[in-house]
């Protein structure tokens, strides 16, 4: 049995619970956790405000942690790699989003990490809020060394919602981009796009957070609510990353 935090209802609070871990599989990473990253998608889930919820659930979705062990065909990954595990832990792997590498899209429905069906036994998938989880290796992603491992768990869900676009749109050194809202995935977009070469820009309504903008590397920041700073930048930047929705 493996150690975890779980809710056992929508008004209890996260408390130790036992749950089990499959066996590995020819293709799984077996890990053990280290760290992991609380997202409010992991409170939505616990008191099931968007409906859904599987209790007993286990949430976490931002973790990273060492490999104990690796199922036979798996190549990638050694007994000691630091790893990462991000939102989702499997897919079809047979429809034209996921054979394109966008395993999000999945035609046939995603995998969560958590509050997810287990698409060969049909067990449900528990998060990281955990000591260890096993998973498919084409879900697991290697950490470097270099990352304090405790720093580094947000980019896993935080870090690749803001850092996806900003490289998809091919933001470089030069550019002008702007990013509205100062909250965790703002502050990720600031840092993205400074270390990108861009000029950065953050939208925020509060006062109190330009010296948090300006401490995080960005360049401007224009108080929202201020219709002259809004007027004068209209049609200033080469892309715009949207982080309030």
């Amino acid at each position: 049995m493996t150690k975890a935090y779980a809710a056992q209802s929508e008004t209890s609070k996260l408390a130790p619970h036992a749950i089990e871990r499959r066996e590995l599989r020819a293709d799984d990473v077996a890990i053990e956790i280290t760290y992991c990253g609380v997202c409010h998608t992991d409170i939505h889930y616990a008191e099931n405000d968007w409906g859904g919820t599987i209790y007993p659930v286990v949430p976490g979705h931002e973790i990273i942690g060492k490999v104990t062990a690796v199922g036979d065909n798996v190549k990638d990954f050694n007994v000691g790699d630091t790893v990462g595990v991000g939102c989702m832990v499997d897919s079809c792997r047979e429809c034209s989003s996921c054979e394109k590498g966008l395993e999000q899209y999945c035609l046939n429905g995603m995998v969560p990490t958590y509050n997810g069906e287990d698409l060969h036994d049909k067990s449900i998938t528990y998060g990281g809020y955990s000591e260890k989880i096993v998973v498919s290796d084409r879900f697991v992603v290697r950490v470097s060394e270099k990352l304090d491992p405790a720093k580094a768990a947000p980019l896993l869900c935080a870090g690749i919602t803001t850092y996806s676009p900003l490289r998809h749109f091919g933001v470089q050194k030069g550019h002008k981009v702007g990013v509205i809202g100062m909250g965790g995935l703002g502050h990720m977009g600031v840092k993205f796009a400074k270390a990108m070469g861009a000029e950065v820009t953050i939208f925020t309504r509060s006062e109190s957070k330009v010296s948090e903008a300006k401490k995080q590397g960005a360049d401007h920041v224009i108080i929202s609510t201020d219709d002259k700073q809004m007027e004068a930048a209209a049609e200033t930047f080469d892309f715009l990353l949207d982080t309030v929705p």
